[in-house]
């Protein structure tokens, strides 16, 4: 078996070894091209994993258009889990519409009202939840375990591309078919909100067009941070 068809084997196994021993599971997708992999390897094995995404209201048309593209293709509906209204309308009252430019304490207080509050509602009575995150993407992912302890949600996280490179997610979406978001044709490896994304040049970090203001170590939105720390407090083998 090459390696790179090992990889997408040892993948299948965390996915089902999830399903199996840690249902529910919810898989939480961004829509980007990592998560079009973990959504393909669930809906085809039809491993009983349900899968989420978190409409900030602040996304591009390209990245809603990936609900559509995976309901022709798989026939399956992602399931969405939107900010509460009151909370934006509080935010943008006290601080504006576009207040995340200001400073990184804003720009968090954005993310835990579109992102944050939300997130808690769809893990709700969930045992067990899976990231596209890949160690590759960013300084701040660089020790990034397949299975950790989430003391925050208090469930068990699973991120089983942490290994893969972006070559390998590229890869496996080619030779599958799999749909994906058209920004990536545009210069875009990594998606947010579209207020808070822009293309990167050639050579540049993937998550160079996220949060471009800020330094790099704050480039979290706070879906993997607690206290303003990454929740990496208990990593187990997998």
């Amino acid at each position: 078996m090459s390696e790179p068809n090992a990889r997408v084997a040892a993948t299948r196994a965390i996915l089902a070894r999830i399903a199996g021993e840690f249902a529910p599971a919810t898989f939480a997708s961004s829509l980007a091209a990592e998560d079009m992999v973990l959504t393909d390897l669930i809906l085809k094995a039809g491993l009983p994993i349900s899968i989420f995404s978190l409409e900030t209201g602040r996304l591009h048309q390209e990245t809603l258009d990936v609900l559509d593209k995976v309901k022709a293709h798989y026939g399956h509906d992602i399931a969405l889990y939107r900010p509460q209204p009151q909370l934006v309308d509080d935010y943008v009252a006290q601080h504006g519409l576009n207040a995340f430019y200001d400073s990184v304490e804003l720009r968090k207080g954005c993310c835990s009202v579109r992102k944050v509050e939300p997130l808690g509602r769809a893990l709700a009575g969930k045992r067990a939840w899976i990231t596209g995150q890949r160690r590759a993407q960013s300084s701040t992912r660089a020790d990034l375990a397949v299975q950790e302890h989430d003391a925050a949600h208090g469930l068990e996280k699973f991120n089983p591309l942490a290994d893969w490179s972006e070559q390998d997610v590229w890869d496996y979406l080619r030779a599958e078919g799999v749909p994906y978001n058209a920004l990536h044709d545009r210069g875009y490896p990594s998606i947010g909100c579209a207020p808070c994304t822009r293309a990167v040049a050639p050579g540049e970090d993937v998550r160079a067009g996220r949060w471009w203001w800020e330094n790099p170590e704050s480039k979290e939105c706070g879906l993997h941070l607690v206290d303003g720390k990454l929740i990496r407090i208990k990593s187990v083998a997998a």
